[in-house]
């Protein structure tokens, strides 16, 4: 009898677990819409020849295989595989993009030539054109880092004395909140008479579209900092430097990250003009030039570079603001 009921028991256990899924349904649904991306662009006609439609093809077909295998190797990974699931939804959607981009433009001519351009044409341009896109990357590397990261340290310094001193916020902050609301090209007729070079009047333009917002953001942080800390930090005698360094700036960190992304996304945004000032190479140099010669293949092939950039750029700043705030988990 005991060993009936035993039986009954693991049977109701087993009915109880639930079962492992054998497939990806994500993964299979992604391989069937890249499939269909690269089935569309090899089987039928294109309107107007493009440059790498075979490529696109086997790259597109390559990527569906990917993905089938992965329907069956994910649920096989558990939880190392949680980031791969999580976007699955848009691989699909990706795989709809492409495809309908390519039907759009390349097969039916709904979208014309030059002013859009299909995947392949942009591949194309990547192919055939990579190492200048590589010259202009460097060029705009070093351009956005001397200006981004200069203006962001002029900006935290100015915020910190701004939100800490009320002589210096008497005298600074009228005038940062009457230069703050001027977008930073418009300053470009004055670094022409100021700066003796157009790669220095870049970088300003650069370094004021950055620190701005940092300045007036940390300037805030500071401000807002509880009274409190710094009574109790007197209590224990502390100095002056001590609450600037140690409690002032930790508890506007905030405040400042804020102005960080905001700093980020305009400096991109002022990279483009900054580059048309007499440049030889850069991003922005390469979309003004290829725009001149219609050549818009080249510039959306740009744009999505600039675009990779910039999202790499706010990703490692959310690794950064995350260990840094991780104290703010579970109080705000």
């Amino acid at each position: 009898m005991s060993e009936v009921i035993r039986s009954d028991i693991d049977l109701l256990s087993r009915a109880a677990t639930p079962r492992r899924n054998l497939l990806w349904r994500d993964g299979l649904l992604a391989a069937a819409t890249w499939a269909t991306a690269a089935a569309i662009t090899a089987l039928l006609p294109d309107v107007i020849t493009w440059g790498a439609t075979g490529l696109f093809a086997i790259v597109t077909g390559a990527i569906a295989a990917v993905f089938l295998a992965l329907s069956l190797a994910v649920p096989q990974f558990g939880r190392s595989a949680r980031t791969l699931v999580h976007y699955g939804p848009w691989f699909i959607a990706l795989g709809i993009w492409l495809a309908a981009w390519e039907l759009l433009t390349a097969k039916l001519g709904w979208l014309p030539k030059p002013f859009f351009s299909p995947p392949q044409g942009l591949l194309h341009v990547y192919v055939t054109d990579w190492d200048r896109l590589l010259v202009c990357v460097a060029y705009t590397a070093r351009l956005w880092g001397l200006g981004f990261f200069s203006g962001i340290a002029v900006g935290f310094a100015a915020g910190v004395a701004l939100g800490w001193s009320n002589r210096f916020s008497y005298w600074g902050m009228p005038l940062l909140k009457l230069i703050g609301p001027v977008p930073a090209s418009a300053w470009i007729p004055c670094t022409f008479f100021i700066f003796p070079s157009t790669f220095q009047a870049s970088i300003f333009l650069v370094a004021l579209a950055s620190g701005i917002p940092v300045a007036i953001l940390t300037a805030a942080g500071v401000e807002q900092v509880n009274r409190a800390y710094y009574d109790v930090a007197r209590t224990l005698g502390a100095s002056k430097r001590y609450l600037i360094f140690k409690v002032a700036i930790p508890a506007s960190l905030p405040n400042v990250f804020v102005g960080l992304f905001m700093a980020l996304y305009y400096s991109f945004a002022v990279l483009v003009v900054a580059e048309m000032l007499g440049a030889k190479f850069g991003l922005g140099w390469y979309l003004q030039f290829n725009t001149a010669y219609s050549a818009y293949a080249n510039v959306y092939a740009a744009l999505i570079v600039m675009a990779l950039i910039c999202a790499g750029l706010v990703h490692l700043l959310f690794v950064a603001r995350n260990r840094l705030l991780g104290w703010q988990k579970g109080i705000l």
